[in-house]
């Protein structure tokens, strides 16, 4: 009895060591060689899979997520001889797991040392200043050839990016020297802009400000002499509603006589011959009130003549 048992509990264990080989669960995002008697057979996909145990075996894994490396700075030498060290970071995605796993040894090391060859051929043809200002340009170029090489190994490049670019330190002191003499021209030159557009300003708000007061000035002007002129329109208006006589108008002729005289410069001046009209006019006003009162007696006014000799002050005598 015991030879039986013994030989049934090796057959269940066989059994169950079958169903572990016969049923493969592939994860999500990745994929499964299965070889048979060494020969490539199928590529297992993610799920549930059967497989033929003892005559199939699945040779390796293979993640399809996109994958990131990073290598480490290369030294590359530039077209003008200096030596920059170059950090890359390769995106890549594994598109066919077996050519991934037959047509190259090594992917990841044979991207590595394309990509070191590659941006030499590139970096060659350059000079320092172009290296260090056409990231964009270098990786393009660099995506180009790494996705046409590695497109038959079964692996797509997605992307291609160059961390830092080291020139010498010799060269770093005299970049950094001259882009602060760089900032320190640029600064200047801003500065006397600034002046320059604030002398400008300064000179056009003095111009405008000059305009508006001799245009305010005009226009004062105007209306200070259309306000007199109005002023006169209304009192010609005035006298002449008013239509007065003879005697009111000899009457103020004979009050603007003091104000002729006013004023010590005034060395002479001169009665005008209508004078004796304004005095006959006024003393013939004044009789006619004297009778009009009762009284017996009329003012005797001259007879004025005609024209009368200019009255000359005395002058100081001349030094």
């Amino acid at each position: 009895m015991q030879p039986i048992i013994i030989v049934l509990i090796i057959l269940v264990v066989l059994v169950f060591i079958a169903l572990i080989k016969t049923i493969q669960v592939i994860p999500q995002a990745s994929a499964a060689i299965v070889e048979r008697f060494g020969r490539y057979t199928r590529t297992l996909n993610a799920g549930l899979n059967i497989v033929v145990p003892f005559i199939d075996s699945v040779r390796n894994r293979i993640d399809l997520r996109e994958q990131v490396v990073p290598f480490p700075p290369q030294p590359v030498i530039t077209q003008d001889n200096l030596v920059v060290n170059i950090d890359t970071v390769i995106y890549y995605q594994v598109t066919d797991a077996r050519a991934a796993t037959y047509e190259v040894a090594s992917y990841i090391q044979a991207i590595e040392q394309l990509t070191v060859t590659t941006l030499r051929n590139i970096i060659g043809g350059m000079d320092l200043e172009r290296t260090l200002t056409s990231r964009e340009e270098i990786n393009a170029a660099l995506r180009g050839v790494l996705d046409e090489a590695t497109g038959k190994w079964g692996i797509r490049v997605n992307r291609v990016e160059l961390k830092a670019i080291e020139p010498p330190t010799s060269i770093q002191d005299s970049m950094e020297k001259q882009m602060r003499a760089d900032r320190d021209k640029r600064a200047a030159i801003l500065t006397a802009e600034g002046i320059r557009q604030s002398a400008i300003l300064t000179a056009e708000g003095e111009k405008q400000s000059a305009i508006l007061k001799a245009e305010g000035e005009a226009k004062a002007a105007a209306l200070r002499a259309e306000g007199e002129a109005q002023a006169v329109r209304t009192v010609f208006e005035a006298i002449h509603a008013g239509d007065p006589d003879q005697k009111l108008l000899s009457y103020q002729y004979l009050q603007m006589l003091p104000k002729i005289a006013e004023g010590d410069a005034n060395k002479l001046w001169i009665v005008p011959s209508e004078i004796g009209d304004a005095l006959k006019g006024l003393s013939g006003a004044m009789g006619n009130f004297g009778a009009m009162g009762g009284g017996s007696s009329t003012p005797t006014v001259p007879s004025p003549t005609k024209t009368l000799s200019p009255e000359r002050r005395e002058q100081p005598p001349l030094d």
